[in-house]
């Protein structure tokens, strides 16, 4: 919905609450991924949790509340809770601002009792992080602290230990050494927001002495987006592809008609200027793993000799999909959707031309559209928007483009054979399978949380539920990992099964699509087999249920050999398979090893 995509207003936001969530709501098209949050919070909190919920749902997650009564958030996480321990939650946000602090510094204390009070603030919250990961073992979302809106001793309340700003500087920063250290655990950084907001407004006292709120009125839906970008992370619906126009989007100038030599880039002018950093700007979120492709309307030799210019920040290897042509850009992106093997609604369209995103934002429906302007404010926009917001960063995001590079190779190398069977051959594919690894944890709860098409169950995990499952006897987990001649993968295949004496339950199986009809899940199944034959399995029962993005997976138990029990109207089906004597392996083309070297 444009009315909640930034900059949205938040006047009308709050005043149109009500209607905005029926209209969200009837979007009965959209399967909605339903989560539990808690919040527990140090001030009032109903409108808060009024706006995160509208937010949600346009992320396409629908929430169900527990609400802890006005600052009780320490005695409802702390000491035992039957009823948020019935409600078992998948989030858990402590809302929290600096009048939450219990311990101030006083003008007469000396460095080590300050120091004393700051350890003793920051062992109250740490004690309850680690009480709420023990007994809920879900991801944990914390505020920071906001600014103090008054220094009593001026500027040298930044730097004099007994100064509240210097002490809050210093309790935040130990904050963030903990989520540093800790998986599951987030930072909800109101100190930034306060400051882009502007402190004066955002902390005007009225609130507080008229409603007890942490925040003016006004700011409410801001923090509140701010929230719902960090769950919609956790949850796998950030985006995954800046699908970028050229002319006047990378640099200033039609360059069809001015020629390369006279396009805006570089730094000879102020414009020039901020085209390239805006190029900067993208080409740092290559390095996160985000995608950067190209959909133009020049010719593709008019277009690449932009990017050929030796101030050019970006160039043509740093795009995985390159696509200059005079077809409508709608179908370009479908097109270019469909080459990487991910759906649209993956995808943000930048382009400064109106006509042009309001043409994708009609025929794509679920591709992001932000509206840009002026270049000086294309940063702020895609920054703000929050589409790429980092909540787990593995090794795997740092490979991504080379990820989607090697399969452009491998697609290439594809038309040279007529025989698809020599063809996968003729990649030497080497895969590492075997039982949920630590080193992995990260990439596998990120794997759940964002595969869609290759997803039987659609089961969705945080990293503290992968650790207790991999942790756990009752389960059979399998990881698998995937390189061929062209490059390394990584982690692209989980299953999940639940063992019933001589039974497998399968929870979750899923595979990443950049690796579709490489054979991978044949490979899986052999060594899922092998392991149920070595713990005395000798049934598997899988499931299949079906939603808008996985029908291309619903024959996918038949094609592994297990026979349809049971179907509803609705599609969910039950499968069997009899761990026959004597199994035949179905992989013939990928070399399963323990390690790799």
């Amino acid at each position: 919905m444009k009315e909640l995509e930034y900059p949205f207003d938040p006047e009308w936001i709050l005043k149109k609450k009500k209607a905005l969530k029926r209209e969200l709501l009837k979007k009965t098209q959209q399967t909605f991924l339903e989560k539990k949050i808690a919040i527990l919070g140090g001030s009032t909190t109903r409108d808060i949790r009024d706006i995160l919920e509208l937010f949600l749902l346009n992320y396409g997650i629908r929430p169900c509340f527990y609400e802890s009564e006005y600052n009780q958030y320490y005695a409802d996480g702390m000491f035992p809770n039957p009823a948020l321990e019935e409600f078992h939650p998948d989030i858990l946000y402590i809302h929290t601002s600096n009048r939450n602090i219990e311990q101030y510094p006083s003008l007469e204390d000396d460095r080590t009792l300050v120091t004393q009070k700051l350890q003793a603030e920051y062992e109250r919250f740490q004690a309850l992080w680690e009480h709420l990961h023990a007994v809920y073992g879900c991801p944990v979302i914390q505020n920071n602290f906001e600014p103090p809106l008054y220094r009593l001793l001026g500027n040298r309340d930044a730097s004099d230990h007994r100064g509240r700003w210097n002490y809050i500087q210093r309790l935040n920063q130990m904050f963030y050494e903990y989520a540093d250290t800790h998986q599951d655990f987030y930072i909800h950084d109101i100190c930034y927001e306060a400051a882009d907001y502007g402190l004066e407004r955002w902390s005007d006292p009225f609130y507080w002495n008229m409603y007890k709120y942490a925040m003016c009125v006004p700011a409410i839906p801001y923090t509140a987006f701010q929230l719902a970008r960090i769950i919609k992370s956790i949850f796998g619906r950030n985006k995954k592809v800046l699908n970028l126009d050229l002319d006047n989007t990378l640099w200033g100038g039609v360059i069809g008609d001015d020629g390369p030599e006279n396009i805006e880039i570089g730094q000879e002018t102020s414009l020039g200027q901020t085209y390239a950093e805006f190029q900067d700007y993208l080409k740092q979120h290559k390095k996160l793993g985000v995608l950067l492709s190209v959909n133009s309307k020049n010719n593709e030799e008019t277009a690449l000799s932009g990017l050929e210019r030796a101030d050019s920040v970006l160039k043509r290897e740093d795009f995985v999909v390159f696509r200059a042509n005079g077809r409508r850009k709608s179908h370009n992106l479908y097109a270019t959707a469909e080459e990487l093997k991910l759906l649209p609604e993956s995808f943000v369209f930048v382009d400064d031309n109106p006509a042009e995103r309001e043409i994708v934002r009609q025929e794509v429906p679920g591709a992001a559209v932000p509206e840009i302007t002026k270049v000086e404010e294309y940063i702020r926009v895609l920054d703000r928007s929050g589409f790429f917001e980092v909540t787990n960063f593995s090794e795997d995001d740092l490979k991504r483009n080379e990820m989607y590079l090697a399969n452009e190779q491998r697609n290439r190398m594809q038309k040279n054979f007529s025989d698809y069977g020599d063809y996968l051959r003729s990649l030497e594919m080497k895969a590492q399978i075997g039982a949920f690894d630590p080193a992995y944890f990260s990439r596998i709860a990120q794997l759940t949380n964002k595969s869609n098409q290759f997803n039987l169950t659609t089961h969705r995990y945080s990293q503290s539920e992968i650790e207790q499952i991999a942790a756990d006897p009752q389960y059979l987990t399998l990881c698998g990992r995937l390189e061929d001649k062209f490059g390394d993968n990584g982690v692209v295949s989980i299953v999940i099964g639940r063992k019933e004496k001589d039974v497998l339950q399968i929870e979750l199986w899923l595979m990443s699509c950049r690796v579709l009809k490489r054979d991978m899940e044949y490979a899986m199944m052999d060594t899922l087999v092998k392991q149920c034959r070595d713990c005395g399995i000798r049934q598997i029962y899988g499931y299949f249920y079906p939603t808008a993005k996985n029908a291309m997976v619903k024959d996918f138990y038949a094609l592994q050999g297990f026979e349809k029990l049971e179907e509803d109207v609705d599609g969910n089906a039950k499968w069997s398979f009899r761990i026959p004597e004597q199994y035949t392996l179905k992989n013939q083309v990928i070399t399963v090893m323990e390690s790799f070297k």
